[in-house]
């Protein structure tokens, strides 16, 4: 049995089938190139990507496994730095792209018809608290923690068909009040998608919300609601989602500042419930109306709905759907998939890196950064689905880093042989034959279970 190992092939080496497999399958290479991804000269871009991608199922950081001499890229660190660093590639667009080919080959197919798909967009924070010198850095408030930090709002746009749930694009806000930003963007060319990204990254949420929307669109995702909370919630963005062609199924605030046209006049939701009767029981809504939503002269028939707050039963809240056939029970349940962009959001923190892996002052490596963990999460919520695996996304994520760190050793062992085949024929007059016989021989004294794992590496 004649073992061997290149440096061009050992990278290749450490990549468990799972994950190869999804990198061959949804063409990860041509969706680099197509987010204009490409290498100038030396090393392909895709394999550089994957580098990073593995970097977490290593459970070592880039820098740990060079001084460690463990996992290291036939590249040096430089290559690495100058490709999250690069100007050119469109994230945004690689993100969209991967996600519309996952669900239009994995997921859609194997959905019913009847199924309702949706878009999901909320945000959360991107903490950066413990550098003062990052490009865009922005004072930030904490909804969880109710107070300012030093990072971004990490605006993202999630794919949902009940079931899984994919991240398709995202954007790393700053602040739109200079006051609140700590630094300001670096000069770039302003005809680069870096340029781009920085000036979107100083918009308000809706404006930056819709251009995530307006990506999605192009890609043809396939979505018949946007689903978000009261933060986006007002007349101009419910209007603005309609024209892009989507419904819109949110919360909205109760403020008496905002009004909608109930009846000929313009009233607040606070003054519409308290002008009709409720419903008795234990009915999950409370009352149902129909509005109209209007702005600059246009008008769009909307459905409010008011449902129990079932942690405080004297409180309501209020939901709006653009979409006047639903079922009042419908539009509760479908708001109910909102909450998979928590859970994504939850796993990203905890078991990605999402705000831990990269400590690169560059705008640009924090968005390249940001679509990687993006990729990531993509494996494991598919690999969740096509398994039928009762495991958590957390779970499937420690499976990888263990399936990688038995690739690691296996590949260790293999050096080892390699070594010893070496040393047998500089230092003795033994036939390749005989040298071959030898080490199969060895082959067959070890644990069926490891021998079946080397053979197969």
């Amino acid at each position: 049995m004649n073992i061997s190992i290149t440096q061009a092939n050992q990278n290749d080496k450490q990549i468990s089938k799972s994950i190869k497999r999804f990198f061959t399958r949804f063409h990860i290479s041509s969706a680099l190139k197509a987010a204009n991804a490409y290498k100038k000269k030396g090393i392909p871009v895709v394999e550089v990507f994957q580098y990073l991608f593995l970097l977490i199922f290593s459970n070592r950081s880039m820098y740990m496994s060079l001084i460690t001499g463990r996992n290291t890229p036939g590249f040096a660190k430089d290559t690495v730095y100058r490709f999250m660093k690069m100007l050119q590639i469109n994230w945004i667009r690689f993100t969209t792209l991967l996600a519309s080919r996952i669900i239009r080959d994995a997921i859609v197919p194997l959905d019913s018809e009847e199924r309702k798909n949706v878009l999901i967009i909320d945000d959360s924070l991107f903490e950066r608290n413990r550098s003062k010198k990052v490009e865009l850095l922005a004072k930030t408030y904490d909804h969880a923690n109710h107070r300012y930090r030093f990072g971004f709002r990490m605006l993202t746009l999630g794919w949902s068909d009940g079931s899984t749930f994919l991240p398709v694009n995202s954007v790393l806000l700053s602040s739109e009040n200079k006051k609140n930003r700590v630094n300001e963007a670096a000069a770039v060319d302003k005809r680069t998608a870096g340029y781009r990204r920085r000036i979107l990254s100083m918009q308000k949420g809706t404006h930056a919300m819709l251009e995530l929307l307006k990506a999605a669109k192009k890609a043809e995702i396939p979505a018949n609601y946007v689903l978000f909370d009261s933060w986006f919630a007002s007349p101009s963005t419910l209007h603005a989602v309609k024209s892009i062609g989507y419904d819109v199924i949110g919360m909205v605030k109760k403020t008496p500042k905002m009004f909608f046209r109930y009846n000929g006049e313009d009233m607040s939701l606070l003054t519409i419930y308290d002008k009709n009767k409720k419903r008795r029981g234990r009915s999950r809504y409370l009352l149902s109306v129909l509005v109209d939503v209007v702005k600059d002269g246009e008008s769009i028939p909307a459905k409010v709905v008011y449902v129990r707050n079932r942690n405080k039963r004297k409180e309501y809240l209020c939901l709006i759907s653009t979409d006047t056939t639903l079922d009042e029970n419908e539009i509760i349940r479908i708001y109910g998939k909102r909450w998979d962009i928590e859970v994504f959001f939850k796993v990203c923190k905890s078991y990605l890196n999402l705000s831990r892996e990269c400590n690169s002052l560059s705008y640009d490596a924090m968005t390249a950064h940001t679509a990687v963990v993006f990729t990531r999460y993509m494996m494991l919520s598919l690999e969740s689905r096509e398994s039928n695996d009762n495991r958590s996304l957390g779970e499937l994520f420690l499976y990888f880093s263990d399936e990688m760190a038995d690739i690691t050793w296996i590949q260790a062992f293999q050096m080892l042989l390699q070594m010893f085949r070496s040393i047998l024929k500089d230092n003795t007059e033994l036939t390749e034959e005989k040298i071959n016989e030898f080490v199969d021989a060895f082959m067959n004294t070890l644990p069926v279970l490891l021998k079946t794992q080397l053979q197969a590496a």
